[in-house]
């Protein structure tokens, strides 16, 4: 039997052991190196710089006018002659820097809609510095996609499309891209979230990575460790205009059926199906008695839509759209805007504490269409609210049959502090009567009350209490 002394000695070193087990198998699934995967694939990811023609103030070039030692008051010596705000005008022309890959050897090349929007010339430059005028096949702003064409002198290599439904959290992945128009620049990291949305509209499903993407990566590509590209770097989140560790990428699978129809139409057609939806929180399932949240919460049918013709009523809790589960409300409106028109989809919704299944055929979303998304989000406040109707009211079981109802209230914001929540009825907004999502979004919109504090009249339960917000 050993002794207490070599005892505590044995127990130490087993769990040394251990850990250096793990740790060592940890370090054993990271790649030894990116090398390999960059040298195969990097000379699918392409420069993109455009010039766009823009009036500017024609001002004499002096030296040092524009220098910000000179004081204001001496600024107007340096205007040409004229009131100000009212001087002759020149063309001039802005250049904006963003990346693209190739995804056809016969030069098709993938980018995002902001990179090339507006510009008057499409420039693309290949990692060996050889340079091609390129053409707009199409682009399409609510997934921020565009894609351009070059002629090339012979087949090009191009990227290979992977399926970024397959992503994991914690996989390796590796952007390329221009970032502040170093080229060719190579960073990795690991897919940090799905599904994420930014609050610009109803089409989106990032992919959130700490790969590191800074203004530049725009448009570049996200490769799996395959070497499948699965992501199309776009956005970042930054309180300084660099990278924190926090970007985002529109998955590729999106990608694949927006550049088949540009491909074929030079636009984009979307399924409608004519609901106005809202998020389901935990004191939302509670009154309709799920078991947990999950759905999209329809609060308005438009008249004569492909919803209102397959049974779907407001007060309905979408939870499976054609097999897969609606977890939340922004997956509803790219489920539906990436299903084509006349597809016969088969829907779940909750009603009065059970499951109804019901069938409807996908129309085709126009301009003026409701698309699917109720909520209006006030950033500065930081909460969201929804339109009462007839059939919401009495689901949730309260008396007003109309009104706006904040649905959401983000931890730490201004409504937050000021004691605003979820179930609140907003009657009023700085004095004026608030009866519609639209007199709302007047209220708040007003330029004079932006920035200002803004005085709510709330009901509450039975009794009505006054908050004053003021934005961040």
């Amino acid at each position: 039997m050993p002794s207490p002394y070599k005892l505590k000695l044995t127990i130490p070193v087993l769990a040394g052991l251990f850990f250096f087990m793990l740790s060592s198998a940890s370090i054993a699934s990271r790649p030894d190196s990116f090398a390999d995967l960059v040298e195969d694939h990097a000379q699918t990811v392409v420069n993109i710089y455009t010039t766009q023609t823009v009036d500017s103030p024609q001002i004499p070039q002096l030296p040092f006018s524009d220098h910000p030692a000179v004081p204001e008051f001496f600024k107007h010596f340096f205007e040409a002659p004229g009131s100000p705000g009212k001087q002759p005008k020149r063309k001039s022309k802005r250049t904006s820097l963003g990346s693209g890959v190739i995804t056809s050897a016969d030069g098709y090349i993938l980018t995002n809609n902001h990179v090339i929007e507006n510009a008057d010339e499409i420039n693309v430059r290949f990692a060996n510095h050889e340079e091609y005028s390129a053409t707009l096949i199409g682009r399409d702003d609510k997934t921020d996609l565009a894609l351009i064409k070059i002629a090339p002198k012979s087949p090009l290599p191009f990227a290979s499309f992977g399926d970024s439904e397959k992503l994991r959290v914690g996989d390796w992945v590796v952007a390329i891209g221009n970032p502040f128009g170093f080229e060719q620049t190579v960073t990795a990291g690991i897919v940090s979230a799905k599904g994420r949305t930014l609050g610009g509209g109803s089409y989106q499903n990032f992919i959130q990575t700490d790969a590191s993407i800074n203004p530049g990566n725009s448009g570049g590509p996200l490769f799996n460790m395959k070497g499948e590209m699965v992501g199309i770097n776009t956005a970042i989140y930054s309180r300084n205009g660099g990278n924190i560790g926090i970007g985002f990428a529109i998955p590729v699978n999106m990608a694949k059926n927006v550049i088949a129809q540009l491909k074929e139409t030079g636009k984009v057609t979307r399924g409608w199906l004519g609901v106005m939806i809202q998020n389901v929180n935990q004191e939302m399932a509670e009154q309709f008695g799920l078991e947990r949240p999950i759905g999209a919460l329809v609060g308005e049918v438009s008249p004569d839509s492909p919803a209102e013709k397959g049974g779907i009523q407001p007060g309905d809790i979408i939870i499976e759209y054609m097999g897969k589960e609606v977890s939340e409300m922004d997956i509803l409106p790219v489920m539906v805007g990436q299903t084509a028109v006349g597809t016969k989809a088969e829907v779940v919704v909750f009603r009065n504490n059970k499951k109804k299944e019901l069938t409807i055929t996908i129309g085709q979303l126009k301009d003026g269409d409701l698309t699917p998304e109720a909520e209006e989000e006030t950033n500065q406040l930081g909460m969201t609210v929804q339109e009462l109707t007839p059939e919401l009211s009495k689901s949730l079981k309260i008396e007003e049959e109309s009104g706006v109802i904040i649905t959401s209230v983000e931890q730490g914001s201004p409504a937050a502090q000021t004691g605003l929540r979820p179930g609140d009825i907003i009657l009023e907004v700085n004095r004026q009567e608030i009866a519609t999502l639209k007199d709302y979004s007047t209220a708040i919109g007003n330029p004079e009350a932006k920035g200002s504090s803004a005085l709510f009249l709330i009901k509450r339960n039975t009794r009505t209490r006054f908050f004053v917000v003021k934005p961040e």
